[in-house]
């Protein structure tokens, strides 16, 4: 059904509360892991994407958090976010907003799955013409 007005504000405040929650955690474990870095340890492939991710996060929460303490500057959020969807950090994804990303990657993964599948044909074409 709909949403009152109330219900709709109160749910935007509780998804950027758990944003910024989901943020604090990802940077407090970010931090643990420089911290190993400066110690000569060596991070895993899945450590360190999480400690760019983290890092790229909190490099957009600037332009962010200007949004925020300006008044009435949120109102515009919507509009800046249409312009610019990547302006948000990771922790801040809706479902829906996720669950497109990967129908884009999937999409982009199928069409080069099926263009080299074409070329492959193309060339075991040609080498049967050149062997035969």
């Amino acid at each position: 059904g709909k949403k009152s007005l109330r219900q709709k504000i109160v749910g935007e405040l509780k998804h950027y509360y758990n944003g910024f929650h989901l943020l604090w955690i990802d940077t407090k474990v970010a931090a643990r892991m420089v911290w190993r870095l400066l110690h000569g340890q060596v991070l895993t492939r899945r450590e360190r994407r999480r400690l760019l991710r983290t890092c790229a996060d909190l490099f957009r929460l600037v332009p962010f958090l200007v949004f925020i303490i300006v008044p009435f500057m949120e109102f515009l959020l919507p509009v800046f976010l249409k312009l610019f969807p990547e302006m948000l950090p990771s922790t801040f994804e809706t479902e829906s907003k996720k669950e497109e990303k990967q129908k884009k990657k999937l999409n982009a993964k199928l069409e080069l799955a099926k263009f080299l599948q074409e070329t492959i044909a193309e060339m075991a074409k040609r080498n049967k013409a050149d062997t035969g």
